[in-house]
């Protein structure tokens, strides 16, 4: 049976592509994570879900020795699903040095494991962030980058680059690069879903946690120039982006690719605003949520949202959650942890 290595497995976007590939590929799987920003027991929900077992490792990328030893025996390794990085914008803000090292030596260090073992097919997870304040909207995969307004933003576009060097000097290897725009929500049984081990920065565990009294939702600006003044992105719910990356990995596998590096972006072509998304949160839950508005926070883009149309030609993608969706599942989740679950 071939082997599909997926990192950062026991994360958010990592769970829940292993719940699709091991319901709907017959892949073996492995996963690879070190836990720094999520825990094991995300392993025992993804159990709940699957029919199947899977293998897993506890590694840090960034220790090359590390995973050369334990991913030693491995063999008949179909292809890689990158998730594993460091993904907080204003945390990036902060600490850079950090975010360079981690994000940029883990890739590396998994990019010459891939050679080692002649691994055909890589897919990496990058981000809008990459495209800066775009001056046209939405973008595309053409879009020209402008400058990242994070490390964390930088690192993805500097990933990316060093993806299209490596393949370009070693043909053998074929990548997609999957542009996300805001993953939210949570599996649709309410049974798994984000759990950052940390105080979370992304909005849905933000406004779910506020809703129960939690935790203080602050919106960072609202004198944008946007229709209502607030930060517009492009909202998406998790197991879309889960369901891209089966697509992704059978378009490689099935040699559907034209050139060595395929780009896509991964969003609904909808850009809604932070007021918008709390609005659809109090609309399914039938909570009110309390709310400040804060300062313009370093780092975020005004506005972004993307044009999909080539993920639909070229993978056969397309998404099919709505923002209502999202933020029902969303609060699905957060009432199952209250439950212990």
């Amino acid at each position: 049976m071939k082997t599909i290595i997926v990192t950062g497995g026991a994360g958010y976007i990592g769970s829940h592509t292993l719940i699709e590939l091991l319901n709907n590929t017959d892949y073996n799987i492995v996963s690879i994570d070190n836990f720094s920003n999520s825990s094991v027991a995300s392993y025992d929900r993804v159990k709940k879900l699957v029919s199947r077992p899977f293998q897993t490792f506890n590694i840090d990328l960034c220790n090359e020795n590390d995973l050369r030893l334990q991913l030693s025996g491995l063999t008949n390794i179909e292809g890689v699903i990158h998730f594993a990085a460091f993904k907080s914008v204003p945390d990036s803000v902060a600490d850079p040095v950090l975010y360079y090292f981690n994000n940029i030596n883990s890739l590396n260090n998994l990019l010459k494991f891939s050679k080692e073992k002649q691994i055909r097919n890589f897919i990496f997870s990058s981000s809008c962030s990459v495209y800066g304040n775009a001056d046209e909207l939405p973008v595309t995969e053409d879009t020209p980058l402008k400058k990242a307004e994070s490390p964390y933003g930088h690192t993805k576009q500097i990933g990316e680059e060093i993806i299209r060097f490596f393949c370009a000097s070693n043909p053998w290897l074929n990548a997609v690069i999957l542009r996300y725009f805001n993953p939210v929500g949570a599996h649709m049984s309410g049974l798994t879903g984000e759990l950052p081990v940390t105080k979370p920065n992304n909005l849905a565990p933000i406004i779910t946690q506020t809703a129960l009294g939690k935790n203080t939702l602050t919106v960072f600006g609202s004198d944008y120039n946007t229709r209502d003044g607030y930060c517009v992105r492009d909202y998406i719910h998790v197991t879309d982006i889960a369901d891209a990356h089966i697509k992704a990995l059978h378009y490689l596998t099935e040699h559907r690719n034209k050139k060595s590096v395929s780009l896509y972006n991964l969003g609904t072509g909808n850009g809604v605003s932070v007021l918008e998304v709390i609005q659809s949160f109090e609309k399914v839950s039938g909570k009110k949520l309390n709310y400040g508005v804060g300062p313009r926070r370093e780092g975020d883009v005004v506005a972004v949202y993307a044009n999909n149309s080539l993920a639909k030609e070229e993978l056969g993608w397309s998404p099919q959650y709505s923002l209502d969706d999202m933020m029902l599942s969303a609060w699905k989740w957060q009432l199952t942890i209250e439950k212990g679950g």
